[in-house]
């Protein structure tokens, strides 16, 4: 199922999906590699995002194995296999994990400002090397990010793959393919269970759909920024 340009080269599709709502999503805690499991609406979600894609003649579809994404994912799988048996299902790769955000897991942007201010107001301000303590640092996701992906695509030339992963992944990968520095402020969206599609063709990615969430319109309260 190798597509190809008038040019000749060779484009692979990579839709990529944020996992569901979470309990800690709505209360605005720092998750992480924290294995926090979908809320009721993020299992809603993550159904919807599997009707979205149910027809959808996936080469691959690679999930991180935290709960939330694999779940989100599963739902995606099933709906597929639902439509026809030679479906392809969900592989695990842990380096489709979240940002390791080490001690600051679980805690809310306003208790690590109250408790630890200078660090807070670095990473508030992107500093692409800060590493929190325990975790990662923006740069340390981003080259996570690009080498995970970039090979995945490599494994699967004019394929059609599925990635679900997080919040910080999708970050990473709009900043790659638009060129935008990791100290700059992000203006783009990042949708729970929305749908977002890049294109990778000559050693470069380009953006064909972001942040469409038409699917999640029957539910209540169903765009989680």
């Amino acid at each position: 199922m190798a597509s190809e340009s008038g040019g000749g080269a060779v484009t692979t599709r990579v839709v990529l999906i944020r996992h569901g709502e979470t309990e800690w999503n709505r209360d605005r805690r720092i998750q992480g590699q924290t294995d926090t499991p979908l809320s009721a609406l993020g299992r809603q979600q993550a159904l919807a995002i599997g009707q979205r894609l149910k027809r959808e003649r996936f080469t691959a579809i690679y999930a991180s194995d935290l709960q939330r994404a694999w779940d989100t994912a599963q739902a995606i799988g099933q709906a597929a296999l639902a439509e026809r048996p030679d479906a392809v299902q969900p592989v695990a790769d842990r380096r489709l994990r979240e940002m390791d955000f080490g001690e600051w897991e679980g805690k809310t942007s306003a208790e690590i400002a109250a408790s630890h201010p200078e660090a807070h107001a670095r990473s508030k301000h992107r500093d692409a090397d800060f590493r929190i303590p325990g975790g990662e640092s923006f740069r340390d996701l981003y080259e996570r990010t690009v080498d995970a992906v970039t090979s995945l695509v490599d494994a699967h030339p004019g394929g059609a793959l599925c990635v679900v992963a997080h919040g910080g992944i999708l970050d990473m990968m709009y900043r790659h393919t638009h060129s935008i520095a990791l100290d700059q402020p992000r203006v783009f969206s990042l949708y729970n269970a929305a749908y977002n599609c890049l294109e990778h063709e000559g050693g470069r990615f380009r953006l064909e759909v972001w942040g469409e969430v038409a699917h999640l319109d029957a539910l209540s309260d169903a765009v989680v920024t």
